[in-house]
């Protein structure tokens, strides 16, 4: 990517550690101006501090709970005041108890899983709607081959990333009369979480690195990052209301 993209603002909800940190590289990388929210404060000082050092990023953050409306609406306030615009928003924050069977999931681990997921999701959408809308921007939300293939143990997480599948083709079929594309990404990225699980059950990890025809994961920077600037580019703008598989063929369907 050239500077074309300097002028431009993208905002990374959880973009301070995992998947999150890995889409933000990919933006800082590709010269875009970056805002980064996350609940964490040391986290997202860490990582705003590393790309600036490494890519001479402009990069900024902003502590805040995407389930809280009011904070994010201070928030994207915030960066309107000091950058002046929105081109793309990533939806990517998301709290969750996870490995807990269906009945014994409780409304608090559904509670968790839809305040930081779907409402954040929405929160932010809503927010930066008039600031994409004039930029003719982008949102990409991220979604789970859990939902879709219905896996054991991620009740809370699975239903609340199909939700937010569905938000986002309401949205691409509402506000692309606006130029904005909306989308959905399924990622399956080695996490540093999946990655030490990997090394405490190798067994487990080769039956599941099995399953992927490509027989490895996609590089969070480079195939899901990647994937989002594609979305966000002149060439990706008429693909909307999609949900995007980065899983090296894991999650096929028609």
């Amino acid at each position: 990517m050239t500077r074309e993209n300097q002028d431009k603002v993208a905002i990374i909800t959880g973009g301070g550690s995992g998947l999150g940190r890995d889409i933000t590289e990919a933006f800082c990388q590709a010269h875009y101006q970056v805002v980064i929210t996350g609940r964490t404060e040391k986290t997202l000082v860490a990582t705003v501090e590393d790309f600036r050092d490494r890519y001479e990023a402009q990069i900024h953050y902003f502590v805040a709970d995407g389930g809280e409306e009011d904070r994010v609406q201070e928030v994207v306030a915030a960066i309107v005041d000091k950058l002046g615009r929105i081109d793309v928003l990533i939806n990517n924050a998301q709290a969750v108890n996870t490995g807990i069977a269906l009945e014994d999931q409780t409304l608090d681990d559904f509670r968790l899983a839809i305040n930081s997921g779907l409402y954040g999701t929405f929160n932010y959408m809503k927010a930066c709607f008039p600031l994409l809308k004039e930029s003719k921007g982008t949102i990409i939300n991220m979604g789970s081959g859990a939902g879709i293939t219905g896996m054991a143990g991620f009740a809370s997480y699975a239903a609340t990333k199909e939700a937010i599948r569905g938000l986002t083709r309401v949205a691409a079929t509402e506000w692309s009369q606006y130029g904005i594309n909306t989308n959905a990404i399924c990622p399956a990225v080695l996490t540093p979480a999946f990655e030490e699980w990997s090394k405490e059950h190798p067994e487990e990890y080769q039956a599941v690195l099995a399953s992927v025809p490509a027989r490895q994961f996609p590089d969070g920077a480079t195939h899901v990052g990647g994937t989002c600037l594609y979305l966000a580019s002149p060439a990706g703008k008429m693909i909307t209301g999609r949900t995007l598989d980065v899983d090296g063929g894991q999650n096929q369907r028609p």
